[in-house]
C-alpha cells in the first residue's frame, strides 16, 4: 500500500525537523571545539579573517604612440582623442 501525498508531506515536515535539530546540535559541538581550540593556541577572530593585501598591479605596456606628440595609450580606459576613431594600427609601438 503506498501512501498517500499529505502523509508523505507528512514524513517530510518530521524528517526535516530531525535533520535541523541534528544539525544544530552538531554545530554547537564544532563551535566548541573551535573555541576550545582558539584558546588553547591563542588564535583570535582576526587570524582567521583572510588577510589581503593591496591589489598591485605593474605598469601596463604602452601599446599606441601619438607621432605628433609622443603621447602614449595602453589600451585600456578611455580612447585619447589623438587615436579616436581613426586606425589604430597607424599608431601601434
Amino acid at each position: 500500500m503506498s501512501k498517500t501525498y499529505k502523509e508523505l508531506l507528512a514524513e517530510q515536515r518530521e524528517l526535516n525537523a530531525r535533520i535541523d535539530a541534528a544539525m544544530q546540535a552538531e554545530r554547537a559541538q564544532a563551535i566548541s571545539t573551535i573555541r576550545e581550540l582558539m584558546e588553547q593556541f591563542g588564535i583570535t577572530a582576526s587570524d582567521l579573517a583572510a588577510k589581503r593585501g593591496p591589489r598591485t598591479r605593474g605598469p601596463l605596456s604602452v601599446k599606441y604612440r601619438d607621432p605628433k606628440t609622443g603621447a602614449t595609450w595602453s589600451g585600456r580606459g578611455r580612447e585619447p582623442r589623438w587615436i579616436a576613431g581613426k586606425d589604430r594600427r597607424a599608431f601601434a609601438i
